[in-house]
């Protein structure tokens, strides 16, 4: 069992880590070549990862084939809190630290990373 565990938790990593940098390639494009305000700039990215993680994740961390779509709306409902609190806190941190804006997608990343995978493992597929 805590081999299992720890093996999880190593895989969530590498998937997530991907995912990370997908959100990060993304959200340099739409902020610093087409030059977008942070708020659409991570919030486009954040989908563009979150449909990377939870399709690998899904796959390859949690084996999991049931209930797919069940699957995704429980990850929608932990995105409908997180999405907003994160996209407003950060727009807000960005202006309060003056343009620190890889500094406050970091740290929301880290938190999302965090919640995330305690939400997947004991919400979404806890049954697996």
């Amino acid at each position: 069992m805590k081999n299992q565990n720890f093996l999880q938790v190593i895989k969530y990593t590498l998937i997530a880590a991907s995912a990370g940098i997908i959100q990060v390639a993304s959200f340099t494009i739409f902020e610093k070549v087409l030059h977008m305000k942070y708020w659409p700039s991570y919030l486009i990215a954040l989908v563009l990862s979150v449909l990377w993680n939870f399709t690998f994740n899904r796959k390859y961390t949690f084996h999991s084939s049931n209930n797919i779509p069940k699957a995704m709306f429980l990850v929608f409902l932990y995105y409908l809190i997180f999405t907003p609190l994160s996209t407003i806190a950060g727009d807000k941190l960005t202006a309060l630290l003056g343009g620190k804006d890889f500094i406050v997608l970091a740290g929301t990343m880290l938190v999302n990373f965090v919640t995330e995978f305690l939400f997947q493992k004991y919400v979404v597929f806890r049954e697996n």
